[in-house]
């Protein structure tokens, strides 16, 4: 039993007790009557517990402006607590939207992505309840379909006062942008590019009323009238970074007698018609720039072949982009980029660049060679072998020297490059063999060597340490690959072309590893098998294959619904059987010089397909009237097969470029739909037995260059409406029923009239039907193979990348009368056959 205190110890220790607990009740009193007080001084819904309604049913409003939201980007707006929904912030302290934040990314980064055709993008309007969220501050709605009315800009933007960032890229705005923006005086940030819609402005002096403003994009906004562009952006002194690409300007020659745009770090001025010299310009003043780009600013004037001697006071920038620019001289380049310490990326392809590659490389700032981290010297007229020096760019990431005339092994210094992450050295002249070195690049994403001499065997030891690739083009050299069937990829490819490479004779078991890959190409690979059994389920998402040029046989399945494909190209192989049913995401597909045999499938339907080409099989039958559901076909080559009957009037479809049905049994008239195809460039309708008149609207089909109607039973006058081609490049009536005279005005044939220099260039397989310098480019098909013409009983063979033949064949017809004048103007003739 514990001992008692003495009383007089228990009443002191009473009072102190009671003492304590006077003063917590007291502290507690004061502490909750400061917080109540704190509370009645801020404004309603200061705390965490929902939006303010106003500004919920004016989310809501704007979510009723939504027609489509495939992703479900919307989905969580339900509720009262709006600060939750996706997209939206609320600022704690206040309770009001200050962001909305509803970016849909592109699909495919460096594609022009058209949001109101398909993807993820929100589609609707921009509602008018938008101007109840008085505090916004930040609203982004980019690459969406949400147009104004009229698809104009919304002019009540300009009355969101609080804004600081708005970006509306990638919207498909029309019409002129509205000066209301300049009533955004706290703006800050500004984007209203990428539109590729037509939107344009003739005045910009709005922009001196946002003094704040430190970001503005206009890229794809035509700005061509407004000849001062440079003095207005010159009194927003605070901005960092202006993009202005592809605006249509046509001048940067302004003088500017007070810089103001000292903080200037990012211009860009590429892809637009400036027609002066480069060292007039402006900006070469800002030496605050760490980005420049004039790049495909190619008028001859422009860099008139050297970079001006301005260049070399820029010694902050680390960007510096001057591709497709005429620049076509580097004796100055040392002494230019020496004071260029910071330089990081230098772009300087598509030029006429015809230096040794040593010379190019010394010209580099030696005080950056440790920091240069990307090199494009691509599409130039560059000689020689790599320098040693090189292994001095230690942090170097990506190095593209495609295109040049770069000679020799790959020499070992690129093995060094150990942070490189892609490298191309295609079509230049290098040969040797492929070193296992290869595998010191364990960073490599992008390996493009294709188009060289490379010799060797390609093994999996080249690929062993190689696990982040997802590129590799070893195309066009003379490479054998050979990796054992139980090999397993450190890998997972997205991009795969191996074209005349050897992986043949039989199909190679490794192959299956490349599932998931997007992009496959073994054209030409000696392969000499049967599809395996595994070959549809392994490239089932892949969307583009082409096993053309090998000896592949066995039949399609017939049945193809599962795959992802988008291009297919079987040509020239020995497949047989039946043609299956289209693939709905196909828009291109090249099963010509096979053994196909049967008809086209009555259900022969794909609503995305632009070419189609089954020339040189055994197809018979009529030509289905399910054709012409084919809207967007441009390219049909049905030619060398046995088709008989009419073809169909496919009214439908007004997008056709190239039309070839020759050497079949084809009968009737000539297809009266081709008058709605006024893109129509190439016509082959030789070798059948379609009869009657040739129609007067030939002569409106104006961007025709080739006409081939020979040997068929056509008879009457050769229209003179035909002498209103004034492309026109080929023209073969021969071994037909023509009667009456030669149209007179032959003359008015202007492409015949003169003497076009022949000019080459590297074109990507597939009918890709162009213009360069008025004449036509064939590149697929038949076209792409050989062109064949007959010139009085000799055959000629011409181009297969630029057909330049010009040339009239009227023979082994009835014409009569005089021999008209006027074809003595037409100089370009390199046949003309009259017999």
């Amino acid at each position: 039993m514990l001992p008692q205190l003495p009383s007089a110890c228990t009443s002191s220790m009473f009072h102190i007790t009671i003492l304590l607990f006077t003063t917590l009740i007291i502290i507690a009193i004061t502490s909750f009557s400061q917080t109540v007080y704190a509370l009645a001084l801020q404004p309603q819904n200061a705390y965490g517990g929902g939006c303010i309604p106003a500004e919920r049913a004016a989310l809501l409003s704007f979510h009723m402006g939504v027609t489509r939201d495939s992703a479900g980007v919307l989905a969580s707006w339900q509720g009262q607590d709006c600060c939750r929904w996706r997209g939206v912030s609320c600022s704690n302290r206040t309770g009001h939207v200050i962001k909305l934040h509803l970016p849909n990314k592109s699909p495919d980064p460096g594609i022009i992505y058209y949001p109101c055709d398909k993807g993820n993008s929100l589609v609707g309007e921009i509602s008018p309840s938008l101007l109840s969220l008085k505090h916004l501050e930040h609203m982004d709605l980019s690459m969406n379909c949400l147009l104004g009315p009229n698809s104009h800009i919304p002019h009540l933007l300009g009355s969101m006062e609080n804004l600081r960032y708005l970006n509306l890229s990638g919207i498909p705005f029309t019409g002129r942008v509205p000066s209301q923006l300049g009533n955004l005086s706290k703006l800050q940030h500004l984007d209203l590019g990428e539109g590729y819609s037509g939107m344009y402005s003739t005045d910009i002096t709005w922009l001196t009323k946002v003094p704040l403003l430190q970001y503005l994009s206009m890229n794809t906004i035509n700005l061509s009238r407004i000849a001062d562009w440079p003095h207005t952006l010159n009194m927003v002194p605070s901005l960092r970074v202006i993009n202005l690409a592809e605006c249509s300007l046509h001048t940067a020659s302004q003088s500017l007698p007070y810089l103001n745009l000292t903080k200037l770090e990012k211009l860009d001025l590429s892809y637009n018609n400036l027609d002066h010299s480069i060292a007039s310009s402006w900006f070469w003043n800002v030496t605050s720039l760490k980005y420049l780009s004039l790049r495909w600013n190619s008028d001859a004037n422009w860099l008139s072949g050297k970079l001006p001697d301005a260049l070399g006071n820029m010694t902050s920038l680390r960007v510096l982009d001057v591709s497709v620019t005429n620049l076509n001289e580097t004796a100055n380049l040392k002494s230019l980029l020496k004071n260029l310490c910071c330089l990081e990326i230098l772009d300087l392809s598509g030029n006429v660049l015809n230096g040794d590659i040593v010379a190019l490389m010394e010209g580099l700032p030696r005080c950056a060679w440790k920091k240069l981290l990307e090199l494009d010297f691509s599409v130039n007229k560059i000689i020689g072998t790599l320098p040693n020096f090189m292994r001095e760019f230690r942090s170097l990431s990506m190095l593209d020297l495609s295109d040049n005339n770069l000679v020799g092994p790959i020499p070992p210094v690129v093995w060094n490059l150990t942070h490189l992450t892609l490298l191309k050295l295609g079509w230049n002249q290098l040969n040797g063999n492929v070193p296992t070195e290869i595998g010191s690049l364990k960073k490599l994403v992008h390996l493009y060597l294709g188009g060289n001499d490379l010799s060797g065997v390609i093994t999996e030891e080249h690929f062993a340490n190689l696990t982040s690739l997802l590129n590799i083009d070893l195309s066009s050299n003379n490479l054998k690959i050979v990796v054992n069937s139980d090999w397993r990829s450190p890998f997972r490819l997205q991009f795969t072309d191996f074209a005349s490479c050897e992986i043949g004779p039989l199909f190679p078991a490794w192959l299956q590893q490349l599932r998931g890959i997007t992009h496959l190409d073994i054209s030409g690979t000696a392969l000499e098998d049967k599809f395996p059994d595994w070959f549809w389920y392994t490239f089932s998402q892949t969307r583009y294959l082409d096993i053309s040029n090998n000896q592949m046989s066995g039949s399609l399945p017939a049945h193809l619904d599962d795959m992802a494909l988008e291009e297919l190209h079987l040509s020239s192989n020995r497949l047989t059987g039946s043609i299956p049913s289209l693939l709905t995401n196909i828009t291109r597909l090249d099963i010509s010089n096979n053994k196909f045999s049967g008809v086209i499938p009555s259900n022969f339907e794909a609503s995305k397909l632009e070419m189609l080409l089954i020339y040189s099989n055994r197809i018979g039958g009529y030509i289905p009237d399910s054709i012409c559901k084919l809207q967007q076909l441009s390219y049909l080559d049905l030619s060398n097969n046995f088709f008989e009957g009419e073809i169909p009037q496919c009214f439908d479809i007004q997008q056709m470029k190239y039309l070839l049905l020759s050497n079949n049994s084809l009968s009737g008239r000539f297809p009266a739909f081709l008058q709605n195809n006024t893109y129509l460039e190439f016509l082959d309708l030789a070798w059948n037995k379609l009869s009657g008149r040739l129609p007067t609207w030939i002569g409106d089909l104006g961007k025709l260059h080739f006409v081939l109607l020979s040997h068929n039973a056509f008879s009457d006058n050769i229209p003179v409406d035909i002498t209103r081609l004034m492309v026109l490049q080929y023209l073969d009536l021969s071994g037909s029923n023509f009667s009456g005279s030669i149209p007179w005005h032959l003359s008015n044939l202007t492409l015949m009239k003169k003497v076009h220099k022949q000019q080459f260039m590297y074109i990507d397989d597939g009918y890709t039907g162009s213009e360069m310098d008025g004449m036509i480019q064939m590149s697929a098909g038949r076209l792409k193979e050989i062109f064949l013409v007959v010139t009085k009983g000799q055959q000629l063979v011409y181009g297969r990348a630029f057909a330049y033949f010009v040339s009239i064949d009227l023979s082994g017809n009835s014409l009569t009368g005089e021999i008209p004048t006027g074809i003595t103007s037409l100089a370009a003739l390199m046949n003309l056959n009259l017999s």
